[in-house]
């Protein structure tokens, strides 16, 4: 029998929490810069590895708005994304739901239209080409005003064929879910599927709120939630699902180390939750990295592992077939590491 790292690197899963502006490996970012002639702070991608030092999601976020300066055109949102779902790939992924930070973007003069294409290229190319299925989710960045993102949504319409999904992320501290009502009153009225951030920086309130507010169908990240023992009961009872990131969370010092991430208390709670990178260029590591850091830490066996992707899939929001095909599939795999 493998190895449950060579278990985890072989079972299909589904990606639910993943930044594509945090999948800009230092490598790709100074060709990027180069190709454009906008200057960093880094002489060369060691030197920008070596910078990715974080105390906190607010220092996390100083570089990586700064790296999200080299992207300009088209291309480089098409080199970007499709660089990210060819690691997916290797790894596993059968389905990504991706988001996009266009006001990240759109602040430094650069098109909306310029960022959906070049995203939308590399998503055909990956459906047709890779095998990966995907959808499209476009964040609302939360320290900016509501009327900001309200612009943002009117903007996402036009765009609905390609654009899933509305969420919530940025920093969580001061900006607090209900500063967003009407902005996600309307998403829903636009049959958006609706996710927001919280319990990262937030407490388990903040989790509570981002359901009974925005009515939310997934939760990004809470890890707080466990805070809350009535929180945690509706959660299981509603089955909503948690997209956790386990390196990100350490790394962001929500966890001090893997071994006190309450990941595993989740899983035998009951609690819906999926194991995701986040922004794998600045914390560690892909899909499978996150799996095999918390599996090691947290002595998770392959029963977790198995329930783990099962869940990736049931949170996401493909169709009932396609969540029971990618759940026979698991099964066929399970059956053929038991030969």
């Amino acid at each position: 029998m493998k190895s449950l790292a060579g278990f985890i690197a072989g079972i299909p899963k589904a990606e639910l929490h993943l930044h594509i502006e945090g999948t800009l490996e230092p490598e790709l970012m100074i060709a990027i810069g180069k190709r454009n002639g906008v200057s960093l702070p880094y002489p060369d991608a060691e030197a920008a590895r070596k910078a990715y030092n974080f105390s906190d999601l607010q220092s996390f976020l100083d570089i990586y708005y700064r790296a999200t300066a080299v992207l300009i055109t088209e291309e480089d949102f098409y080199d970007l994304t499709i660089a990210y779902l060819r690691k997916a790939a290797s790894q596993q992924v059968r389905h990504a739901e991706i988001f996009f930070d266009p006001q990240s973007h759109t602040a430094r003069g650069i098109a909306f239209e310029t960022v959906v294409r070049g995203i939308e290229r590399a998503l055909v190319e990956a459906n047709d080409t890779l095998g990966v299925s995907t959808k499209l989710i476009m964040c609302v960045l939360r320290h900016l005003s509501e009327e900001e993102g309200i612009k943002m949504l009117e903007k996402a319409m036009l765009w609905k064929q390609w654009i899933a999904g509305i969420g919530l992320d940025s920093s969580e501290r001061g900006n607090p879910p209900e500063k967003f009502i009407r902005l996600f009153e309307r998403a829903h009225r636009e049959g958006f599927l609706t996710v927001a951030h919280a319990g990262e920086e937030g407490s388990a309130a903040s989790v509570k709120k981002a359901l009974d507010t925005l009515h939310i169908v997934r939760i990004d990240h809470g890890v707080h939630c466990m805070e809350d023992e009535r929180l945690v009961e509706e959660l299981v009872r509603r089955q909503i699902p948690l997209t956790v990131c386990p390196l990100s969370n350490v790394r962001l010092r929500v966890f001090k180390s893997m071994k006190e991430h309450n990941l595993k208390t989740m899983l035998e709670r009951g609690l819906c939750v999926t194991v995701n990178s986040d922004d794998p260029a600045y914390f560690g590591g892909y899909i499978n990295e996150n799996y095999i850091e918390a599996a090691i830490a947290l002595d998770l066996d392959r029963d977790a592992i198995v329930r783990l992707a099962q869940n990736s899939f049931t949170a996401s929001s493909l169709s009932t077939v396609h969540k029971e095909l990618y759940r026979k599939e698991i099964d066929r795999y399970i059956q053929q590491e038991s030969n």
